[in-house]
């Protein structure tokens, strides 16, 4: 593993929002821990796998800068974005048999089932915060999403 793919993995803890990433190889161990309630500082790890290997000395890196927000344009600025709250494989439909829970135009009220995301071999309904009608899916199906990231425009109207 190269620096870059470390500082990668770092960024990711950032953003994610979870607290370790331990990955172990057969030539390397790395360790990555997140202060969640401090500051946003990680301490890595790096540990060699032969018994004898010193351990890296622990560096404390400041996290990733967080992207700015971009304002939506002025035709979206009235809708509600529902984002994504974890990072997994996005869904629209229980099975690619089954038809989508939503679509543009459908109605949808608060605890109303929206997608999946499946994250670790877990595949968790997303439920509506908001109640309104659905106005633009903004991921493809079996998509890739991470933390935060908008999946539909809703107009609360």
């Amino acid at each position: 593993m190269n620096l870059t793919e470390i500082q990668d993995l770092i960024k990711f803890v950032a953003k994610s929002g979870v607290s370790e990433v331990e990955i172990e190889q057969k030539d390397f161990k790395i360790c990555i821990k997140s202060e969640v309630k401090g500051k946003p500082e990680h301490q890595v790890i790096v540990q060699a796998a032969a018994p004898a290997a010193p351990v890296a000395p622990v560096a404390p890196v400041a996290a990733a800068p967080v992207a700015p927000v971009v304002a939506a344009p002025a035709e979206d600025a009235n809708y509600i974005t529902v984002k994504s709250p974890m990072i997994g494989t996005f869904y629209r439909s229980a099975g690619p048999d089954k038809a989508p829970f939503v679509n543009v135009g459908d109605s949808i009220g608060k605890g109303d089932t929206i997608c999946i995301i499946e994250a670790m071999k877990l595949f968790n309904e997303i439920e509506s915060e908001v109640t309104g009608r659905i106005v633009k899916v903004l991921v493809d199906d079996a998509s890739p999403v991470e933390y935060d990231q908008p999946l539909f425009l809703v107009d609360p109207a």
